[in-house]
């Protein structure tokens, strides 16, 4: 049994080493830097990459992905997570409608960033929503991802017409004030968004691990990506973010997401704390 037991020390440690080189070799190669992000889920999901590439371990993975671009591009896919639905949280966007828009109608133009918007449904929902508004043509949304993959995704907005059901009920609750089907045109398969949602959408990839301020934003969604980071990096994204919001701009996390324990609890105020919405009131 003893020996048993140090041998799986032995082997336990052995991949420690090998993951930690795999990422840091990653973010020596090709700047995508996860060695911060939550351990636990992290190991699965390069587990998961292992099994796609059909490789048996961290060092045969490694090398595939130092020599092939490909292989690389669907390592970061993998790993990264971009788990969305249009008006994900419909009570989310019911607050936005309710608390955010009034604050946005007092500028003449307003600067949205949404940071790890994955393949765009969340931010084909917020166009929407600020179409209905009558807002959409003062406002420019930055979507940005990690993954180059998943915003060619987003870019084309074509996505499963079985999500469109769902995706109706999502936006009813969520205060949507006309026929959803009017947004997207649809074949047997898959339902295309219209063409006028992209207008004032740039996509852009952005590394919140690595990379820095781009703009001053009146509104900052970072939904669901934090709880992925370990703190010292939930830490930094969190000054990013803060860095990156104009004062009394708006910041909107996921469900399972808080400022609390972060340095900047105190620099906001609850503008809807049930569903994560805080505004920013301090330098």
């Amino acid at each position: 049994m003893e020996l048993d037991s140090t041998r799986h020390r032995d082997e336990r440690e052995i991949e420690e080493l090998e993951l930690e080189l795999l990422l840091t070799a990653v973010a020596q190669r090709y700047g995508y830097d996860f060695r911060s992000y939550a351990r636990g889920s992290l190991e699965r999901r390069v587990r998961n990459a292992m099994e796609k590439e059909g490789v048996a371990t961290l060092s045969r993975l490694q090398e595939r992905v130092l020599h092939d671009p490909a292989a690389m591009h669907r390592f970061v896919e993998t790993v990264t997570v971009h788990t969305t639905a249009m008006f994900r949280d419909p009570e989310h966007y019911l607050a936005i409608r309710q608390h955010v828009i009034p604050l946005l109608r007092t500028y003449p133009f307003a600067r949205i960033w949404h940071a790890g918007c994955a393949t765009g449904e969340e931010v084909y929902s917020l166009a929407i929503l600020l179409e209905e508004e009558g807002l959409y043509d003062r406002c420019r949304i930055y979507a940005t991802d990690i993954s180059d993959l998943v915003l060619d995704r987003a870019r084309k907005a074509i996505y499963p017409l079985h999500m469109m059901r769902d995706y109706t009920i999502n936006y009813q609750r969520a205060g949507g004030t006309r026929e959803f089907s009017s947004y997207y045109t649809a074949d047997d398969k898959n339902a295309v968004l219209r063409q006028a949602l992209k207008r004032n959408i740039v996509f852009s990839q952005h590394n919140l691990v690595s990379d820095g301020v781009f703009n001053e934003f009146h509104v900052v969604l970072c939904r669901n990506v934090t709880i992925y980071f370990d703190e010292p990096l939930r830490n930094r994204v969190h000054r990013l973010i803060h860095e990156s919001l104009m004062k009394f701009g708006v910041l909107g996390l996921g469900a399972k997401e808080s400022l609390r324990d972060t340095p900047f609890e105190s620099h906001y105020e609850a503008l809807a704390p049930e569903v994560k919405l805080w505004k920013r009131t301090a330098p």
